[in-house]
């Protein structure tokens, strides 16, 4: 609930400063967290941890926007995007990096006791939800499929 209430803060703060791309992060996240309070199966209430899961999923959703637009050539459209972007990170936890991510999942093979291919799944779980809102999906494959082969 915190985080929501930094969001709105931030926004009114963006409001009156006239900063049309910060706001616009902002309206965005804050329509994604509605949607999920009001969504079926939701209790009304939406936590930190989801709040940060939505934050990253449209984070996601704006850099794959940039590279479509910036493969057909728009590059105006891209900057937006990626500015976009930009001001939502700001709510995500400090992402590890590509070193990092691979040292822990090595601790999470050695703790799962995987030693092949057909163990991914295992290493994935525990790797995914230890993970999570600190390193990109598709990063944390590549590199289980990397240690595991």
């Amino acid at each position: 609930m915190e985080l929501e209430k930094r969001i709105q803060t931030d926004m009114v703060a963006a409001m009156k400063a006239k900063e049309t791309v910060r706001l616009a992060a902002l309206r965005g996240i804050k329509a994604a967290i509605l949607l999920a309070k009001t969504s079926e199966g939701g209790n009304g209430e939406v936590s930190d941890a989801d709040i940060v899961k939505i934050i990253g999923k449209l984070v996601k959703q704006r850099k794959e926007s940039a590279e479509i637009y910036a493969g057909q050539n728009r590059p105006e459209l891209a900057e937006n995007e990626l500015a976009e972007a930009a001001a939502m990170e700001v709510y995500l936890p400090k992402q590890l990096s590509e070193a990092e991510v691979e040292e822990e999942l090595r601790k999470i093979i050695a703790e799962t006791g995987a030693s092949k291919m057909s163990d991914m799944g295992k290493v994935m779980g525990t790797a995914t939800k230890r993970l999570a809102g600190q390193a990109d999906g598709k990063l944390i494959s590549t590199l289980v499929k990397k240690l595991l082969s």
